[in-house]
C-alpha cells in the first residue's frame, strides 16, 4: 500500500519571483520573461499602465501545480 502525500494547505500567497528561481534552478529574468510571454503557466505578468514596468502575482497553488514546489508562510526557508 503506498502513502499519498497531502495537498499542501493553500492560502494563495504570492510566491515571490526570486523563491521560484531559487527553487527551479532558474534565473529571475529567465522567470519574469516567460510569465510576460504567456509560455510559463504558474502565474501572471501584468503590465503597469503607461509603464514597462511588470507586476507579477504567482499563487501558491499554481506553483505546486506545474512545479511541485510549495512551502507555506510560515515554513521556514532553511528547513
Amino acid at each position: 500500500m503506498s502513502e499519498q502525500n497531502p495537498t499542501p494547505n493553500f492560502t494563495g500567497r504570492n510566491v515571490p519571483i526570486s523563491e521560484i528561481a531559487k527553487a527551479s534552478g532558474k534565473e529571475p529574468q529567465f522567470i519574469r520573461i516567460g510569465l510576460q510571454k504567456g509560455i510559463l503557466k504558474f502565474g501572471f505578468a501584468m503590465r503597469k499602465d503607461n509603464s514597462s514596468e511588470y507586476n507579477y502575482y504567482c499563487p501558491d497553488k499554481l506553483v505546486w501545480e506545474q512545479l511541485g514546489y510549495f512551502r507555506g508562510q510560515g515554513d521556514d526557508e532553511n528547513g
